[in-house]
């Protein structure tokens, strides 16, 4: 395998950082570019602070880089459009400015399952058409139009939408949950809880972000789990795991969400519009083509 130079924006963050060492460990010389400093060393790693919203800044990263891994963004917890507008959408361009003007040779952007809103249909396949419900998934979408313009200028541009990361380390929205199991709280579902919700792992994740990095031209990749079940045995096998006394209880879906909506506004809950809007959704992905493409 040739080794190249990468960078990793967003390479401090969760998933960032998991790819980071994954691109070390396979030899790779790695550029993390993060608003904050990586919490580790490596010979081959060079750690740039910036701001993915700074020309300068982005363009100095991308000096002599082969391959960039795109994962800088304002995630739904952020509840903020003018920040969705200017971080995930305006850095995007930014991004693709200094792609080009550097001479990188493959992008990967780690998009998001949120392009596809509520879909009308399960599974999500490679043909469905997104449709955003919310300025999130907006904005997200609308990154993957300017980085899918990046081909026109020889740039090969793979698209990756993975479904809800987990992993260790992984807190967020996650660690309220957690927090309920271990005090023994009783868990919430909407309706029965029998909507089928699929996840994804970060390394397994990192993985398809790496070989999609091998792809020529425009590919779009939709990564989930391959083995997920409904929202309720999903939990219960949590609780169970983590030898909880927690119970899932299932909650009148029309009154929860408003409930959500409602203390999401008023900023007692750090919940944002998409997640009120696909907790109690089915939503899945066939992953047949990731499968075939990344092995």
């Amino acid at each position: 395998m040739i080794k190249e130079k990468v960078l990793v924006t967003g390479g401090a963050g969760f998933f960032g950082s998991i790819l980071v060492k994954k691109l070390l460990e396979k030899g790779h010389s790695v550029v993390c570019f993060d608003l904050n400093q990586i919490n580790f060393q490596h010979p081959r790693l060079t750690s740039i602070q910036g701001d993915i919203r700074n020309l300068s800044d982005v363009s100095n990263a991308c000096d002599g880089i082969d391959v960039v891994h795109h994962n800088v963004a304002q995630v739904p917890i952020a509840k903020d459009k003018i920040l969705f507008d200017s971080v995930n959408l305006g850095g995007a361009r930014i991004l693709s400015e200094a792609c080009v003007s550097k001479g990188v040779k493959t992008l990967v952007y780690t998009s998001s399952s949120a392009v596809f809103g509520i879909p009308k249909n399960n599974p999500v396949t490679i043909d469905t058409m997104p449709s955003p419900a919310e300025a999130y998934g907006q904005a997200k979408f609308d990154s993957e139009a300017i980085f899918s313009q990046l081909v026109e200028k020889g740039i090969n541009v793979s698209i990756v939408r993975p479904r809800t990361i987990l992993g260790t380390g992984r807190l967020g929205i996650f660690q309220i949950l957690f927090e309920w199991i271990y005090q023994g709280k009783n868990i919430p579902v909407l309706g029965n809880g029998d909507n089928i919700y699929q996840f994804v792992h970060a390394e397994d994740l990192g993985d398809a972000c790496i070989s999609a990095a091998n792809s020529d031209g425009l590919n779009i990749y939709n990564i989930g789990a391959s083995e997920f079940d409904s929202m309720r045995v999903t939990l219960e096998s949590l609780v169970e795991h983590a030898d909880s006394n927690s119970r899932v209880v299932g909650v009148n879906k029309s009154i929860a969400k408003a409930g959500m909506n409602f203390t999401s506004a008023i900023g007692l809950s750090p919940l944002g519009p998409y997640h009120s809007l696909m907790y109690g959704e089915s939503m899945y992905f066939d992953i047949s083509t990731a499968e075939k493409s990344l092995g």
